[in-house]
């Protein structure tokens, strides 16, 4: 989608950190924005931000509620009209060792940062494969989603998650001229670190929260040396124009990941696959190229 003017875009997630900045910058390139985020104060905040620009819009979204998401949808379609790009953004974390971790953890963390992305996908992608003007979903996984984390477990297994539902919707909807990038950042100065605030009570954790929290009351410092929002912004809107699948941030990762991909590889058994195996390989690959061959010519 390389002409993004007068495009909407709902973001979730958008009131802070890599959400935010992906509506400063959408809207600084013309697009009118929809910010949907879970806390009221964030979102009066943002809208400070851009004061009484008409081309912006707030939303109050939990992202687990799937009714909430689809009376979102409609609001963003009567304030502006067609949805053309879906940014599924919000996320939370939680900092405990996975072998401890409760299911009330499992449900709220999976909830947010797999069922989130799930809950946006089944209630706009119908939207933009009817209005058919062509469209661009962003899911936003993390570095977690190749880099695992033994201090925040279901996160890192959320991430996953985001990253192979990504992989999937790419091959699935490029026939519709919709586009599918996963966005995979390191560090973002961003306020994730207040994800308890937000965790609703029939999922408490007590014990988990506070020992999650011990680590989360450092992040602030930490999460100063963190990308600006603004950065995020402006790749996720490259990656958009350019019709990248994978778009990340942080070039330091590079050894890392490289570091891993040759460990698969050289887990691969030695040996010749018999023929009528080779066949059926030759034949997968072959589709699987093709369709990802196709998936990269959307405009």
């Amino acid at each position: 989608m390389k002409q993004v003017e007068g495009k909407v875009a709902f973001i979730t997630g958008a009131a802070n950190g890599a959400g935010f900045g992906m509506a400063q910058i959408f809207s600084k390139n013309g697009m009118k924005v929809v910010l949907a985020d879970i806390r009221q104060d964030s979102l009066d905040r943002a809208m400070a931000y851009f004061g009484k620009n008409p081309n912006v819009h707030a939303i109050r979204l939990d992202v687990t509620d799937r009714e909430a998401f689809v009376r979102a949808a409609d609001e963003a379609e009567r304030v502006f009209g067609r949805i053309h790009v879906l940014c599924n953004n919000a996320g939370i974390n939680l900092f405990v060792p996975i072998e401890d971790c409760t299911y009330n953890d499992y449900d709220w963390v999976m909830g947010v940062n797999f069922g989130g992305v799930v809950n946006g996908v089944q209630t706009i992608l119908p939207r933009i494969r009817k209005h058919g003007e062509g469209g661009h979903i962003v899911n936003t996984a993390s570095m977690g989603a190749f880099l695992p984390s033994a201090s925040a477990g279901i996160y890192t297994a959320s991430k996953f998650g985001v990253l192979g539902l990504s992989a999937v919707l790419r091959l699935s909807l490029y026939k519709y001229n919709i586009a599918v990038s996963v966005f995979c950042p390191g560090l973002i100065n961003s306020r994730i670190y207040e994800s308890e605030k937000v965790r609703p009570q029939k999922l408490a954790s007590p014990q988990n929260t506070a020992r999650s929290q011990e680590f989360m009351d450092i992040l602030p410092k930490i999460h100063e040396a963190g990308i600006s929002p603004e950065e995020v912004g402006e790749k996720v809107l490259a990656g958009i124009r350019r019709n990248d699948f994978y778009i990340f941030s942080h070039p330091e990762f590079k050894e890392e990941l490289k570091e891993i991909f040759d460990e698969v590889l050289n887990a691969i058994p030695e040996g010749e696959a018999p023929a009528d195996r080779l066949a059926f390989e030759k034949t997968r690959r072959d589709a699987l190229k093709k369709a990802r061959e196709e998936a990269g010519t959307i405009d």
